[in-house]
């Protein structure tokens, strides 16, 4: 529902000073901020009502009168239009108000599933607003991007999409990706010293600017415009607008539409050109044949299709996964791969710190989670602890991992919180068991930080009245590698070939029982030394290495089985070490045999690539590429692949997955951008259960399109044939457009809320290639519309026979026949596979509650003096329902017993 655009209510423009050319001190006066502590709650109230929203400019949505009027505009409705002033024309106005009363119902269902659809996906949308890390009452907090204000003070991370625009106040070693505003391919290195006023925007180093990308470093920036006063909202219009385009099922159901209703438009001309030559009434017969097009045309699939993935949407985000794109939910039926990455899918993500091997002996520490109340023991020494101050090199090691860090704990009345990703969180708190903390007057003064591709991060900082020093974590083998020296208990010498022999079999027995290993090092620097990854990460001084617990999540285990069962591979690909990946791999019950490592990939021709992945393996030490590489080898075997991604260079492989799944907690927002689907809890289980609701929704799909096809099937032969033998008109135009809104309305809708079958998960997966009506599902379609359409017919013979020859009871017999046939039918279709006594008859109380509606209005139909005179219908006895009932039982009865034996077949 978009128009034009509409004009903003409040002018977010403070003022429009060349922030780039001041000085950051006078950035913050001008701006009232405090760059320390931030604003307060207060504060940053006032500033969002004075300036408004951080958002660009909305199209404005379609006003919801112009939207229930776009409902009449119709061709069909507008030939039902015609047919209500021709009724009026001859004298017959009741048909005329019956046709108008049926158009203004349809248009208004028509409406309200449409505004409901349009208000789900609006509440979808505002759930993926992006959030910032902003420093607000002297504390780092997460807030939605829409909230941020002029003189915010915002922290920048690698990964973050920057939220407004920005003047920087410090950075280490920070490069943003601005090839989006200023089509710069090459990542910018920024600064925070004052620039020319002239300098051109792509020039400006001291500025982030919104929708920009940081690829690497960090920073601290004051926000200095927001919403349209950015240099984005200046220069673009953008729009997210979640679920417009349509899925491809959409697209095929409408192509079917159109065919389908090409074939009744000739079928309504053929029996109209047929009652003409039978000697019917003209208008009759006019009337006939255009209601007959219309209420066989299923041009309500589209709209029942959204409504239904809109639902089903809804349901996902109940279960924790919030999909960005309608064709997801329909995808998510057909995975057969599910491509998991280790840490905070399958594992908890709460790292603690529990052995640390270090050249002079090993160190065990005690304690879980983010309590810092533990300490140190000596192994096989329990109770016993330990002194860190009798051991410099367990000292050394910890600050290191203090140092080379951007977490943080922080204390309230309920406990500690951590800050930041868990495995720094880790590092943190073994250093606070040893009473260190950073000290306030050391400065860090660059960083070279973590990516996939180096496995390791550098912060050097200049100690108060001591060295300047680079911290550095890592890979086990990428630090070794980069070490010349080893810090064995308090001296420091050169490295042996035994020293990384010995480093080397404790990271792999570590890692071979389950933990994840960071090894860490140091090196004095000389002021002189250029602080860039060449420099400054060699010659570097080996400490030791951290063994930590990543529990796995109690739910995996189950749910992998449960992936199994349903003929999905689950697949780990993971950048941790592949003993550590594999014993991950052996409690979570996931077959895999073999791990193969990055260089192992890189090695790899893509013909020997296909065979690995056909086999019980997984993937460690890889990086975003060889995820690209991975999805690209499965697709090109036929599989429907879904992917976990949580890096900036994650966004590759997450778009080039048929479904790419990012991570909603740990994720970065580049991540999430480019995915399908985000996981608000970051689980793998959640991945299934999105798959499960994804082939629940497919399902429904095709049980209420072979319903409404089967039901229109027999409506058309009921009046075809009987025109073919010359039989009085079997059902009035009215009653056929009466049956469209009883039969399209709320019976197709409840059937779309059909809960998933029992063996939904026990099937394998649909392929996606394969036709919305197969052969299987037309044989259906037309033994089933057959059988209604027939029984119509002989119900409607059999009274006109009858030795009173009541034409308007064989019409009421007729027209309450195929309603109630119909009504019938749809039970067949609550489970194309099993018999109602496996999913429950009362599993589906909204079917329920639409079937005795439907049923009801049809009573009213017979019985109602206004609907009698508005139908023509006439009181029926309790034996003529029975009639009724007992020639529309078969239809039920029988597909029952053949979905009872097909059942009991396959359970063989």
């Amino acid at each position: 529902m978009k128009g034009r655009p509409s004009t903003p209510a409040l002018d977010p423009v403070p003022s429009r000073p060349l922030w780039h050319a001041m000085g950051i001190g006078d950035v913050a006066s001008a701006l009232a901020a405090d760059l320390a502590r931030g604003l307060t709650e207060a504060e940053a109230a006032e500033r969002l009502g004075r300036y408004g929203p951080n958002r660009l400019e909305e199209v404005a949505a379609e006003p919801w009168w112009r939207a229930l009027l776009r409902q009449f505009v119709d061709p069909l409705v507008g030939i039902l239009v015609v047919a209500a002033v021709i009724s009026i024309g001859v004298g017959n106005a009741v048909d005329a108000l019956v046709i108008v009363a049926i158009v203004i119902l349809n248009g208004v269902l028509g409406f309200a599933q449409e505004y409901r659809a349009e208000k789900a996906l609006e509440a979808l949308q505002r759930m993926l607003t992006p959030t910032c890390t902003v420093l607000r009452d002297g504390a780092e907090q997460t807030v939605s991007a829409e909230t941020l204000v002029p003189g915010d003070v915002v922290i920048l991370e690698v990964g973050d999409r920057v939220p407004a625009d920005l003047r920087l106040a410090s950075v280490l070693n920070l490069r943003i990706d601005e090839s989006a505003l200023t089509g710069e391919s090459v990542p910018v290195a920024k600064t925070v010293e004052p620039v020319d006023p002239e300098t051109p925007l792509a020039e400006r180093s001291n500025m982030a600017f919104m929708g920009t990308v940081v690829v690497n470093g960090r920073g601290v920036g004051v926000v200095v415009a927001t919403g349209m006063a950015t240099e984005f909202g200046r220069i673009a219009r953008l729009s997210q607008e979640l679920g417009a385009e349509k899925t491809p099922l959409q697209r095929r159901l409408e192509g079917l539409g159109r065919r389908l209703g090409a074939l009744v438009v000739a079928v309504g001309a053929v029996v109209f050109v047929g009652g003409i030559a039978a000697g019917k009434p003209p208008l009759e017969m006019f009337l006939t044949g255009v209601s007959l097009a219309v209420a066989a045309v299923p041009e309500g699939l589209p709209a029942v299709v959204t409504i239904t993935l809109g639902l089903g949407v809804r349901n996902m985000v109940r279960r924790n996964a919030l999909v960005r794109r309608l064709r997801s939910a329909e995808t998510l039926g057909s995975a057969d791969v599910i491509c998991t990455d280790k840490t905070g899918t399958l594992t908890a993500n709460e790292m603690t710190a529990t052995e640390i091997w270090l050249p002079r002996g090993p160190v065990v520490v005690t304690g879980t989670g983010y309590d810092p109340a533990g300490h140190f023991e000596e192994p096989g020494a329990p109770g016993h602890r330990l002194d860190p101050r009798r051991r410099p090199d367990l000292v050394a090691l910890l600050e290191t991992g203090l140092y080379c860090n951007h977490a943080s704990l922080r204390r309230d009345e309920h406990g500690w919180h951590p800050i930041g990703d868990p495995t720094e969180v880790a590092l943190v708190v073994a250093a606070y068991k040893a009473w260190l903390r950073r000290d306030d007057d050391d400065e860090a003064i660059a960083e070279i930080s973590f990516d996939s591709r180096r496995k390791r991060m550098t912060v050097v900082v200049r100690h108060d009245h001591g060295p300047i020093l680079a911290h550095v974590k890592g890979a086990p083998e990428v630090i070794l590698a980069r070490c010349t020296r080893i810090l064995d208990g308090d001296e420091e010498r050169p490295i042996t070939d035994d020293d990384r022999v010995r480093a080397t079999r404790a990271f792999e027995e570590l890692a071979r029982r389950g933990l994840r290993t960071l090894a860490l090092a140091r090196r004095r620097l000389d002021p002189a030394t250029p602080v860039d990854e060449e420099h400054v990460e060699e010659d570097l001084t080996f400490l030791g290495i951290v063994g930590m617990i990543d529990p796995p999540r109690p739910e995996v285990r189950p749910a992998i089985e449960v992936a199994e069962g349903a003929g999905i591979r689950t697949l780990m690909i993971t950048g941790d070490a592949a003993e550590t990946a594999l014993a991950v791999a052996r409690q979570i019950g996931l077959h895999a045999e073999r791990a193969v490592v990055g260089t192992d990939l890189d090695a790899m021709s893509d013909d020997e690539l296909a065979e690995a992945v056909r086999g019980p393996v997984l993937f460690a030490r890889t990086s975003p590429e060889h995820k690209l590489r991975i999805v690209e080898a499965l697709q090109h075997q036929g599989a429907v692949v879904a992917m976990t991604g949580d890096g900036v260079n994650d966004a590759p492989a997450l778009k080039r997955a048929d479904i790419g799944v990012a991570m909603g907690r740990r994720g970065t927002e580049v991540a999430k951008a480019a995915a399908d689907m985000v996981l608000t809890d970051d689980d793998y289980a959640t991945i299934v259960a999105a798959v499960e609701e994804g082939r629940r929704l497919y399902d429904n799909i095709q049980k209420f399109i072979r319903y409404l096809l089967s039901s229109n099937t027999g409506e058309v032969l009921a009046i075809f044939l009987n025109i073919l033998v010359g039989g009085p008109l079997i059902l009035l135009p009215v009653q056929i457009l009466w049956m469209n809104l009883v039969t399209d309305g709320m019976t197709a809708v409840a059937l779309g809320l059909e809960p998933a079958e029992p063996d939904v998960m026990r099937r394998p997966p649909r392929d996606p290639r394969a036709p919305i009506l197969g052969r299987r599902a037309l044989a259906q379609v037309g033994l089933l519309g057959g059988y209604v359409g027939l029984a119509t017919l002989g119900v409607f013979t059999a009274y006109l026979a009858g030795a009173d020859l009541d034409v308007a009871k064989a019409h009421t017999m007729a027209f309450t026949g195929i309603v109630v046939f119909e009504k019938l039918n749809v039970l067949n279709f609550r489970s194309l596979r099993l018999p109602m006594y496996r999913i429950g008859f009362l599993s589906n109380r909204w079917l329920l509650v639409a079937w005795v509606a439907t049923v009801g209005l049809q009573v009213l139909a017979v019985y109602a003096p206004p609907l009698q005179r508005a139908f023509r219908t006439v009181p029926l006895d309790l034996d003529d329902w029975a009639v009724i009932f007992a020639v529309g039982l078969p239809i039920f009865l029988v597909s029952e017993a053949a979905k009872w034996w097909s059942s009991r077949r396959d359970a063989r």
